[in-house]
This record gives C-alpha cells, structure tokens and sequence, in this order.
C-alpha cells in the first residue's frame, strides 16, 4: 500500500505543478480536468500523510521502549498501543478511498418514480416521494427538470420522471432504485384499515450523446394531442411526442411543454438514459457472481424501504436501518439513510476484495 500511495502523492504534487503554468490556468478546457481529479485525489494525500505521520510515531515510540527508565517504556507502550489503533483505522480508511469509483457517480441523475400496486393510493404515494426528493435536491442546491408528467385523476401521479442537475446527483440519489412501500390508512378508507401500497424509483445517469450511438432508422416516432387531468394546453395541439426504439422496445413519451420540438428533445434525453442504464445493467450481470454480496441499487424489483404510518417507522430492508422519524424523511432528510448505505457497500467491496 505504501508503494501506492507514495505513486498518488507524486501525481498529486505534479498535478498541482502543472496548475500553477499559466497557460493551463487560463485555459478551462485544460485546467477543469485536472482540477477535478486533484478533487478526487485529495482524500487520499491527507490520509496518506496521516498515515505516514503515524508510522513515524509509532517508531520514535519503540525507540523510546528501549530507555532504561520505566516511566518513559511505559509511556512509550501507550503511545505505540493508541498509534497502531489509529494507523489500522487510517489503513481501512484509505482501502475505502482506493476502491474503484463509479465512473457515472458525477453525472446528473434522471429520476423516474412510477406508482406501483395500490391503485389511487399508490398514486398518492409517488407523489409523497416526490416531495420527498424534490426537498432533497433543494438541500443539495441542485437544479431540477420535469421531463415527463402523467398525473393521476384521483390526485398524485401515475408517473413522473424528472432531471437532477448537480455535482455527484447520480451518484448519491443510485440508492434509491428499487420498490418503495407505504404502510397507512388511505383518506377513503371508513374502517380505519392499512393498506400498503407502492411506488417503483428508478435512477438512472444522464447519457452523453457520446454515451449511445441512436440509428434514427431505429426510432419510431409518433406525435399525438395532448392527454391530462387538464390545463390551458391539453388537447389544443398535436405537440406531445411518443418515441420507440424498435431494437430494444424502450418506448418513451412526453406531452408537458407546448413545442412539440421541446417535448422530442425531453423524451429524447429519457430514452438515452434509459438505453445507458440497459447497458449498465447488461455489463452488471456478468460480474454479478463477484457483486453478489453487495447492496442492490438496480434492481428495480426488489422492496428496498419500507414507511409506516401508525408506527412513525422508515426501514430499509437492503442494510436492516430502521429509523422512527418517518416525517422527517418525507420531508427530504434522506442523508442517514445514504450515507448508512454508501458505508455499507464500501465494507462490502472491502470483503470480496479481500476474498
């Protein structure tokens, strides 16, 4: 490891020197780059000088083990005892940093919730969510986009998928992919019953045209009169937009803005998403043998969180969390359940690297 690290610092310092010539400072195209992955690096010096400063102590401690006196060995024995604890947190702490990064993390998120089973209440339900997330990304300071809207008649909607515009957006809000369920009383119900109900969250990274090479040959694109539960511009004109991608079936629409160009150039960026996300996918499958233990972020199917009403209870299912501050979360303080998460599979890509 240390034969690594002293690789990292020699980049390091040569990014920094590189940084300070004037002609990649003023050139952005040149500098952003570099900046970036000196952002990126940084965790990894400091630890790795922490590092190395403790080794250091904990050989001027064993020096001082062979004073004759036997007050200083014995304060030499506790020093060396509290280093070598810090120096094992400090190793573990720079093998989570040394682990290969999701190459997407830093791209903006596409978020798609869908109301699952459930009929109205599932409706409902995937609008709570979206509140819950839309207050998320404001705490980010992140920007967000309505690239698709399809409400329900009876309140909430039966999908909506929108765009997240931010530093890491992907790669914080990939936890969230899976099925959600609610656990409460519907308004409707007179008995007093729970019902649950659910909603599925898919995220996905935002595709480059570079990303997904798209044969127009291979697009069926159909345009249509806006449908909805109404508005000044439902049903007026033919600008809504229904694209299919007849080698893999994806079919993608949108009908929220009133150039039907507009809507082309939404629905365009969610079936570019949405093919990425099927390659993803695709390479995932063949290391899944490797990945087998890890914390589960694509798999659209599987219950991940659980929220229940009358007993004021978040559990995710994926890391057994449960929480007891079910309002809280709703209204967007997700960062425990994240951060819990991201530690989570971190020990666990430490486990099979170690395997």
């Amino acid at each position: 490891m240390i034969e690594k690290l002293k690789e990292i610092q020699a980049h390091y310092a040569e990014l920094e020197q590189r940084l300070v010539n004037p002609q990649i400072a003023s050139n952005p195209e040149l500098s952003t780059p570099l900046l970036k992955e000196l952002k990126e690096l940084t965790p990894v010096v400091q630890s790795a000088q922490r590092l190395m400063d403790l080794k250091k102590r904990a050989e001027e401690a064993t020096t001082m083990l062979k004073e004759p006196d036997e007050d200083i060995q014995e304060l030499a024995r506790q020093e060396l005892l509290e280093t070598q604890s810090q120096i094992a947190e400090v190793e573990d702490e720079i093998k989570g940093l040394l682990l290969p990064r999701d190459p997407d993390d830093d791209r903006n998120a596409i978020l798609e919730i869908r109301a699952g089973t459930g009929g109205d209440e599932a409706a409902l339900f995937a609008a709570d969510l979206l509140r819950m997330y839309t207050r998320f990304i404001e705490r980010h300071k992140w920007k967000q986009e309505y690239l698709t809207v399809n409400p329900s008649e009876a309140g909430g909607f039966k999908e909506i998928a929108l765009l997240v515009s931010g530093d890491g957006a992907f790669g914080t809000l990939k936890w969230e992919s899976g099925v959600h369920r609610v656990q409460r009383v519907p308004a409707t119900e007179s008995q007093g019953r729970i019902h649950t109900s659910a909603a599925t969250v898919a995220v996905l990274p935002e595709a480059k045209d570079v990303d997904v090479n798209i044969n127009t040959d291979d697009l069926r694109i159909d345009v249509y009169r806006s449908q909805g539960a109404g508005g000044q511009h439902v049903n007026t004109t033919d600008s809504a937009v229904r694209i299919t991608h007849l080698p893999s079936g994806i079919v993608v629409s949108c009908q929220d803005e009133r150039s039907q160009y507009k809507n082309k150039s939404k629905a365009m960026k969610l079936l570019r998403a949405r093919l990425l996300d099927q390659a993803r996918q695709e390479e995932a499958a063949k290391v899944a043998a490797d990945r087998r233990a890890q914390v589960k972020t694509g798999d659209r199917s599987e219950k991940i969180r659980t929220y229940n009403f009358p007993q004021n209870r978040v559990t995710d299912h994926r890391i057994n969390l449960t929480l007891h501050r079910l309002e809280s979360i709703l209204g967007g303080n997700l960062g425990e359940l994240i951060e819990n998460l991201k530690l989570h599979d971190r020990a666990e890509k430490l486990k099979v690297g170690a395997n």
